[in-house]
């Protein structure tokens, strides 16, 4: 299926956000999860919910990821991809029972499962829940400590990506061990009745461990630091291809022709949509990629894994020529393009050619300010032979037709901050 690429430039979309862009301030609420701790509000991320016999073979039939184990109340973060073995989407999938499955996500890759599901091959139901859940992230060094104190329990047994019990004000919530931002973290699920009562707690109680609410500025940084890529934001949803079509014909009336979710911006030119996809390599989730199983897109992720030509790196912008950029708005004629801080907000698959000597060797995406890092950093998409952290590399900066410069760039590891999401809670201290 053919896809118009001239409409990718058009019509970009701010960011619509659930919280404000900013509580405090972007530059504190930045240094709230390494320092302290934080709660965001996630709640509207779609359920999905898949129950019956066959619940598990159809999840097993279009993820990449191994369900060899999977115990009930355990998490995983699953990837579903096209015959071309590029990301559709992605995702967490918590088994609340035997044959009982829920898909949290954000981006269409949801309606693709349905679409799927619902073509007669399965056992099971399926069905789309919104506003059903509240769903809360507290995240930071006294995250454990807080959500202790309003559960009134320990917490500590809580594997990393599996679910625990609580209740909050009588009211019994999951409790999702994850670390969006590279710390240890929890997401809270419960009624969205009580949703506001239990977030207004949270919050009070956190005064004591001196909590920060997280603005639609902040929330990404902490997905660029950890190494979070994310759908339109790092890649396009890989949904053009021609053995999606029954799906594009049944659900692009449901998103306005998905031109909400294939939409770019900077430097980077590709002749067709499918230039900005992405496949799990070179987002770093090859080790997702389980060979073990049949399941879609198989036969050309078999050959990707087998020898990737571009892993994920983060690289580091260059401060002066950074600052140049935004010096260039006080100085006559035509200035480059803003570099908005912490990080630009429009809802589009900014990317940014990478190059060396002239030769296109990557893409760089959700470019940011790191307010606790003090630098300007971004994901990078990179061939293997650039790749080895502390080469140089060079970022273009300005979308076609605006005034361009070439920024210099340092490779750096992906994730960028220390991932201390698995840290044995029963080491930290009272």
């Amino acid at each position: 299926m053919d896809y118009d690429i001239r409409k990718l430039r058009e019509n970009l979309v701010l960011t619509r956000s659930w919280e404000p862009m900013e509580f405090t301030s972007w530059q504190d609420e930045n240094l709230s999860w390494k320092e302290d701790c934080d709660i965001g509000d996630w709640s509207q991320m779609v359920e999905y919910r898949v129950s019956g016999p066959d619940a598990l073979r159809f999840f097993s039939d279009f993820a990449v990821n191994n369900f060899e184990h999977f115990a009930l109340g355990q998490a995983k973060h699953v990837i579903f991809c096209s015959q071309e073995g590029y990301v559709i989407g992605e995702g967490i999938l918590i088994r609340f029972g035997g044959d009982d499955f829920e898909f949290q996500s954000g981006g269409p890759v949801w309606s693709w499962l349905d679409y799927n599901c619902k073509r007669g091959r399965y056992s099971l139901t399926c069905a789309e829940k919104r506003d059903c859940k509240f769903k809360y992230q507290v995240s930071g060094p006294k995250s454990l400590h807080l959500l202790e104190r309003v559960t009134g329990q320990s917490l500590r047994d809580i594997q990393f990506m599996h679910v625990g019990k609580a209740s909050i004000l009588g009211v019994e919530v999951d409790l999702l061990r994850q670390g969006m931002s590279g710390e240890v973290g929890f997401e809270i699920q419960g009624p969205k009745a009580f949703g506001e009562q239990i977030y207004r707690h949270i919050y009070e109680q956190g005064q004591a461990f001196h909590i920060r609410r997280i603005g639609a500025k902040t929330a990404m940084v902490k997905h660029m630091e950890a190494a979070f890529p994310t759908v339109v934001h790092d890649y396009l949803p890989a949904l053009t291809g021609a053995a999606e079509q029954g799906y594009w014909d049944a659900y692009s009336g449901r998103f306005n022709g998905f031109e909400r979710f294939f939409k770019v911006s900077g430097s980077f030119e590709g002749q067709t949509v499918s230039d900005w996809y992405r496949n799990p390599c070179e987002l770093g989730w090859s080790n997702r990629i389980n060979l073990r199983h049949d399941f879609y897109g198989k036969e050309a992720l078999a050959r990707i894994k087998a020898q990737p030509s571009r892993k994920l790196v983060t690289l580091v912008w260059n401060p002066e020529d950074v600052a140049d950029v935004a010096a260039s708005m006080f100085r006559d004629g035509q200035p480059y393009d803003q570099m908005e801080l912490p990080r630009t907000q429009w809802y589009s698959n900014h990317a940014d050619k990478v190059v060396d000597g002239g030769q296109v060797i990557g893409i760089a995406t959700n470019r940011c300010f790191s307010y606790y890092f003090r630098k300007t950093i971004s994901h990078c998409s990179i061939d293997t032979a650039y790749a080895e952290v502390g080469r140089e590399v060079s970022v273009v900066w300005g979308d076609p037709g605006s005034r361009q410069k070439v920024i210099r760039a340092t490779v750096a590891p992906s994730p960028f901050k220390t991932d201390n999401r698995y840290a044995d809670l029963n080491t930290i201290g009272d």
